[in-house]
């Protein structure tokens, strides 16, 4: 508080007077603007729980956040038998997890080989994926399933209806934009470590696993991170591959509950969507304090 002396001793305050008009340019709208969209972001997830927790098994009753409360929706969910919501649910997990780790891994060696070595190419390599990533892979699922029909005549393991097919699809078109994320982020570690490294004989896979690795830990877990959420999310060419419903994910799984036009349980939809973010939930949780370093450090060289 700024406070003034006189002359015989005696303290004096000199704070102004609150003035709102003048808080309000200064600070007060910024107030105002994160708490409107902390409730535009809130209230779709409170209307989805308030959903799943909606014993009639629509979306009329809704309207009134927490109107109705019961768990009706999440025993539907996990009884039905015609609905195998944990087969899904376990196929989401391991085919996100596969394809993230995958994509981390993948995508490192190409962004240290664009980020480290020179060789002829490497430029419009660079270009390249950059301009494949224009294209979404909506375009390629025609092409993408007579790819794998005439793959699972060969190699039936790795075809259609396969998840072995399915992360192989996701790898080849996520790897374009991973690399070149984690490439910029490659860029930021000094080349002084490598030379150094090698002057002690190192080769490049030692360098790569045992020092580059470990100093780009915020870039591979923000890749994982968003991996694993496109992949949980992912939709179209997963419905296209996987045709046995033991075999189909979330996305498709769920789809199935409200596709019927005479009858759609958006209560268990909803049930099933807070289960599925679940998991992305707790993966975010534990990588957080990667997400903003690797987000940023990679944009500054």
């Amino acid at each position: 508080m700024p406070v003034v002396t006189t002359a015989s001793g005696e303290i004096i305050s000199t704070r102004r007077a609150f003035n709102f008009s003048r808080w309000f340019r200064a600070t007060g709208w910024r107030h105002l603007v994160g708490l409107i969209m902390v409730v535009f972001s809130v209230f779709p997830l409170l209307y989805v729980l308030s959903a799943s927790l909606n014993p009639t098994g629509t979306l009329t009753g809704s309207n009134s956040l927490f109107s109705k409360i019961g768990f009706g929706a999440y025993e539907r969910l996990l009884t039905n038998p015609d609905q195998p919501f944990a087969a899904w649910f376990a196929n989401t997990l391991i085919i996100a997890g596969i394809t993230a780790l995958a994509t981390v891994f993948l995508g490192a060696l190409a962004a240290y080989s664009f980020s480290r070595m020179r060789f002829t190419g490497r430029r419009t390599g660079l270009l390249t994926i950059v301009l494949a990533q224009m294209f979404p892979q909506l375009l390629a699922v025609v092409a993408i399933f007579l790819v794998m029909s005439k793959i699972s005549d060969i190699f039936p393991a790795i075809g259609l209806n396969t998840h072995i097919g399915l992360i192989m699809v996701y790898l080849g078109g996520a790897l374009g934009v991973n690399t070149y994320l984690m490439y910029g982020f490659f860029n930021t570690v000094p080349a002084s470590i490598d030379e150094a490294a090698k002057i002690d004989g190192a080769g490049h896979a030692r360098i790569f696993f045992t020092i580059i690795l470990r100093l780009v830990g915020p870039i591979l877990s923000v890749v994982a991170l968003l991996s694993f959420i496109g992949t949980t999310n992912e939709f179209v060419v997963a419905s296209v591959l996987l045709i046995d419903p033991e075999k189909q994910t979330l996305a498709v799984g769920l789809y199935k509950l409200v596709s019927n036009p005479n009858y759609a349980d958006w209560s268990a939809f909803s049930a099933g969507a807070v289960l599925a973010a679940l998991p992305v939930m707790a993966l975010f949780l534990f990588l957080q304090k990667y997400i903003v370093g690797g987000l940023t450090a990679g944009s500054v060289k």
